[in-house]
């Protein structure tokens, strides 16, 4: 099973190691699921969890990168065509777009900002959505 990882879900996971973001970041970890991931996705996940309030360890975040990218999947997914103010949050595009492209769902704490509308054939899930997804599904999604 593939999943784009929106980088609030990775925050989240790093900030309350007991929350549904940090179980899905366990499964990534297991290889249970598998991580896909452009280079504008791996560049917002470094800028955001280098932030000073987040007080994360440069090397464990450096680490977990490392990791996730080694394990990961890159690709390169073609821009989707929408005009300025068409959706909530051009920002999180790269995100829809690379779920669009590998074909994977999109696990995020925003969800408000990927209206069904605009999704297309990407399935969008908060963490805890995606949880009992995966316990519904667990013997048929492995990576």
């Amino acid at each position: 099973m593939k999943i784009v990882l929106d980088t609030n879900v990775l925050v989240s996971a790093l900030l309350s190691a007991f929350g549904p973001s940090a179980r899905v970041l366990d499964l990534l970890l297991a290889g249970e699921v598998r991580l896909v991931y452009d280079d504008r996705i791996l560049a917002e996940y470094r800028q955001v969890l280098a932030r000073p309030k987040f007080r994360f360890d440069p090397q464990a975040v450096k680490d977990l990168l490392a990791y996730l990218t080694a394990e990961g999947e890159f690709v390169v997914a073609r821009p989707f065509d929408f005009a300025q103010g068409d959706v909530p949050d051009p920002a999180d595009l790269p995100f829809l777009e690379v779920a669009a492209h590998a074909g994977a769902m999109l696990v995020t704490g925003n969800r408000r900002h990927f209206p069904e509308a605009d999704c297309g054939s990407v399935q969008v899930l908060s963490p805890a959505e995606f949880l009992v997804w995966w316990q519904e599904h667990a013997a048929e999604s492995h990576p």
